[in-house]
């Protein structure tokens, strides 16, 4: 059975709400729909996860530059991120049920492709195009969630548990790439991808998704206001991914790649805002209660940065190997996947403030246990901390949504897809953005601590003279030379103070997270105070009146 068309409407356009009449499936066929969204969501996390894991080994296997290997990145996530503006009306024009079987027929070929990349020239275009065919299934895996839940467990149940396996692609990545890179390359690495697009290919067509109706709303100027956006997406994600990398100042297209992406994305703004059937309704996206779910949720991007760009750089400067690193991230997977079962059993919209200031307050803590780092500290040494951030990221993430999502269904249910696509987008952003200034920050404070030690360092310095001396007796017996041992002990400890003031950089920005954390819970504390006192004044002003 396929999806039908309705008339050409007239006004503005907007995806057409689900049929209300479609009863709950079984609960045998609930559960495999639930599985299969799980397959389809991990499936094109970990395909980022791959890449995000694994830019330094993937630059030695391509041959260039662990800085050159970020392009690769930026490739895959810029498609990935601007893709599903677009995707709001090909959906709505061409039907859910083509619109899944097509998105994951050509994730299966972009799958096939990356398994015959040859140099970094077929790696980036394959990046380009797994990002544009993993940008549909990131709806089709919350789409499938939802699916054969009652009404009263789509939010409650599907939400928290779409968003948790939506969000743990790349930290499943982390643990599973160590074991899937041996001798041959990446090769086991693309077939797992492969492997994973094939099962989704077979589920998304034996487990189809029940058709909406359809309406002819695609026009020529959305491909003019979708290339605006994504050239701003693109020059945003080229910018603060690259930045850190070669420094801001230091390359001037850094800067043009800022002001292109900001001059690109007002014009899209623009083009929007006059538009009779937009891609989006910036109007509505403007409104006071959009801009501040949006502001809060980008702060909180900001803030997990923590470990996103925090612990797995830090042990990559320490020595630390990936595989050594499996067990945190795994363990951290289990706590976000236990924040989720959290949601669900206590989640209300009543609760949401709630439970955005018990993770604001989780996550200084975990912030600060995090600063007490030192070269000595080893990934199982911050389980506990890491796990409270991952933890405290469920229980932040799913309440802002269901607020989100509870504006866009007051607005009108043809909002609501809208507004989860909007949000894929702009958390996908928020990431790049986040760890963008996560790590300038961690670089600025770098090279004031290393500045401070070289200062330590001096050839009169007793101290560092019998450090000298000390290292340099310690391979006597693998450098015949003394001149020779003299200077590869000095070279040993330059590296090690250039440890210490990465440990202590990242320290600083630990730190700054935890302060961020609990100046954003206090004034959420006052918030929530001022709502209690105004209600508790109404409540007795109701009770004086006769």
């Amino acid at each position: 059975m396929s999806d039908q068309a309705a008339p050409a409407q007239t006004g503005p356009a907007q995806p057409a709400p689900a049929p209300a009449g479609h009863p709950p499936l079984t609960l045998r066929w609930a559960v495999a729909y639930m599985l299969a969204a799980t397959i389809i969501a991990l499936s094109q996390g970990l395909q980022q996860g791959f890449v995000v894991a694994n830019l330094s080994p993937l630059a030695g296997d391509l041959g260039v530059t662990t800085a050159t290997s970020a392009w690769l990145y930026i490739a895959y996530t810029v498609p990935r991120a601007a893709l599903p503006v677009l995707l709001i009306k090909v959906r709505t024009h061409y039907g859910l049920r083509r619109f899944a079987e097509l998105g994951i027929v050509i994730y299966v070929i972009v799958a096939f492709a990356s398994v015959w990349i040859t140099d970094f020239r077929s790696a980036v275009v394959v990046q380009v195009l797994s990002g544009a065919a993993a940008a549909p299934l990131s709806t089709l895996g919350f789409l499938y969630m939802l699916e054969g839940l009652a009404p009263e467990w789509k939010l409650r149940l599907g939400l928290p548990l779409a968003l948790t396996v939506l969000l743990g692609g790349t930290t499943i990545a982390r643990v599973v790439s160590p074991f899937l890179i041996g001798d041959g390359g990446f090769l086991w690495v693309h077939m797992t991808g492969l492997g994973l697009a094939l099962v989704s290919l077979m589920l998304v067509f034996f487990l189809p998704l029940r058709p909406v109706p359809r309406m002819k709303v695609m026009e020529g100027t959305d491909f003019l206001s979708f290339g605006l956006i994504a050239i701003g997406f693109g020059g945003l994600i080229s910018a603060f991914v690259m930045g850190p990398i070669y420094y801001w100042t230091d390359m001037p297209w850094i800067g043009w790649l800022l002001v292109m992406g900001i001059t690109a994305l007002t014009l899209g703004g623009i083009v929007e805002l006059n538009r009779r059937n937009p891609l989006l309704d910036i109007r509505w996206l403007a409104s006071p209660a959009i801009l501040h779910l949006t502001a809060t949720l980008f702060l909180f991007r900001l803030i997990l940065s923590e470990q996103a760009a925090g612990a797995p750089k830090m042990f990559a400067v320490l020595g630390v190997a990936p595989e050594q690193m499996t067990w945190l991230f795994a363990i951290i997977f289990l706590a976000s996947l236990m924040g989720g079962l959290a949601c669900i059993a206590w989640m209300r919209p009543t609760r949401v403030a709630w439970f955005h200031l018990v993770a604001l307050l989780v996550i200084a803590f975990a912030s600060w246990l995090d600063s007490q780092s030192s070269t000595l500290t080893r990934p199982m040494q911050m389980v506990v901390s890491q796990s409270l951030v991952s933890f405290a990221s469920m229980l932040f993430i799913p309440p802002a949504m269901l607020t989100g999502l509870l504006i866009a269904l007051a607005k009108g249910p043809q909002y609501l897809l809208s507004f989860v696509i909007v949000f894929i987008s702009t958390q996908t952003l928020g990431g790049v953005l986040g760890s963008g200034l996560f790590s300038t920050f961690t670089t600025q404070r770098q090279a004031f601590h290393m500045q401070g030690l070289s200062e330590q360092l001096t050839a009169s310095d007793p101290q560092t003279m019998q450090a000298i001396a000390g290292g340099a007796a310690s391979l006597a017996g693998q450098i015949a030379d003394s001149g020779a041992r003299t200077a590869q002990a000095a070279s040993q400890i330059v590296q090690a103070a250039s440890a210490e003031a990465w440990v202590r950089a990242y320290d600083d920005a630990y730190l700054l997270t935890a302060f961020v954390a609990l100046i954003s819970a206090a004034m959420l504390l006052l918030h929530l105070l001022r709502d209690l006192m105004a209600r508790r004044a109404e409540t007795e002003t109701s009770g004086a009146k006769p």
